[in-house]
């Protein structure tokens, strides 16, 4: 399988609710709104994509109809610092507060209304332990 593009579709019973805090917190824009199923594009760089979906939608089969739950948006980022900041200032909840973990992170988590995880992000160089662990030829 050639892959030509892959970005995740987030189950919901709001599908305006939750595209409105992707566009407000996160950047993202609109490139289609069809009422039950949206299309976020990053107004940053066109290649971070992301679908917000009304989770009952005659299209998802009947054993996968539902909300999302148990997944977490990593979002890459160059000042985790400011993207901290930011999002208090904004209200958002903040899960776990920003720091450096030894595995290589500098990071923060907080959530979207319907509870998804976002872990914000930037890599920096991990612990002698952890750098280890990377596979050969990887970074570490």
């Amino acid at each position: 399988m050639k892959t030509t593009s892959y970005y995740p579709v987030l189950m919901t019973d709001d599908v305006a609710g939750t595209a409105d805090f992707y566009v407000r917190h996160f950047r993202f824009a609109r490139v289609f709104d069809g009422g039950w199923y949206v299309h976020l594009q990053s107004s940053e760089d066109k290649r971070v994509n992301l679908a917000i979906m009304d989770g009952s939608h005659e299209t998802i089969p009947e054993a996968g109809r539902g909300r999302v739950s148990g997944l977490i948006l990593n979002f890459e980022v160059k000042d985790p610092d400011a993207e901290y900041e930011r999002a208090k200032a904004a209200g958002l909840p903040i899960l776990h507060t920003l720091r450096d973990e030894a595995f290589g992170q500098r990071h923060f988590i907080t959530a979207d209304p319907n509870g998804v995880l976002i872990d914000i992000i930037k890599p920096i160089p991990p612990s002698a332990e952890f750098s280890a662990q990377y596979l050969e030829g990887t970074p570490g």
